[in-house]
């Protein structure tokens, strides 16, 4: 896969979970993708202080992004 399909399969990854980010009051934003196998994220709203966030970015959204774009090795959220 090349970088520019890399980054339009994260982004599909996004708009699939992001309903349900949005639901709770949250969202989420590619922030950045290194070396086509690091994806960093910001969650946003009340996913930025909800305490089970990492639980979310971990079940939901590294799985989602995955699904996608299997050679993503890490996923990751910046404040």
């Amino acid at each position: 896969m090349t970088t520019e399909e890399i980054t339009s399969n994260v982004l599909k990854a996004l708009e699939e979970i992001r309903p349900f980010l949005n639901s709770d009051g949250g969202d989420i934003k590619l922030v950045s993708i290194e070396d086509d196998k690091h994806v960093t994220v910001r969650l946003e709203g009340a996913c930025n202080s909800c305490s089970v966030s990492h639980m979310t970015l971990r079940a939901g959204v590294e799985t989602t992004i995955k699904k996608y774009a299997p050679q993503i090795e890490t996923v990751v959220n910046i404040a």
